[in-house]
């Protein structure tokens, strides 16, 4: 994919800047021209995701997400953001989430991240021992002392957690 040349780039570190301030309106100001563009940056929609997300707005965060995973499919974050942005949409849920991220895992085997967040929905789903398979699996795939810390730290795998220290 192209990288962006001035004056784009500038209005994504501008967009960017405004996101690490806390301000995801004046984020999104920022973005407007860059989304009005026949075929937005990969970029643009990775931060116009960010900006949606932290304004809670999930109903067009999984809209930009599928829309990112449509510009790269191979870039697993696409992947991750519609599952997450589905599981706190109106019309999604934990199954939809769910449903939404399981073909990530086929198609991107060592990504930490998909097998983490399977395991958080199968756990939440009340589903353990999905959860215990995905878990494993992360763990394998990441420093696994640093892994077992976020998992022990993460209410949505608080079923597993007594089994956990002794992981």
């Amino acid at each position: 994919m192209d990288t962006l040349d001035y004056p784009d780039r500038h209005r994504l570190v501008a967009a960017l800047g405004w996101m690490e301030l806390g301000r995801p309106e004046e984020a999104e100001q920022e973005l407007t021209p860059l989304l009005r563009r026949p075929r937005p940056h990969p970029d643009v929609l990775e931060l116009q995701w960010a900006v949606l997300a932290a304004q809670q707005r999930w109903t067009e965060a999984v809209e930009v997400a599928e829309a990112l995973i449509q510009a790269v499919p191979d870039r697993p974050s696409g992947w991750l953001h519609r599952a997450y942005a589905l599981r706190r949409a109106p019309h999604g849920g934990l199954e939809r989430a769910w449903a939404a991220l399981l073909p990530a895992a086929a198609h991107f085997p060592r990504e930490l991240l998909v097998a983490y967040n399977l395991s958080c929905y199968a756990c939440q789903m009340g589903r353990l021992d999905e959860a215990r398979h995905w878990l494993r699996q992360a763990l394998e795939l990441g420093d696994r002392e640093q892994v077992r810390q976020m998992a022990l730290q993460d209410p949505d795998l608080e079923p597993l957690h007594p089994e956990l220290k002794d992981w």
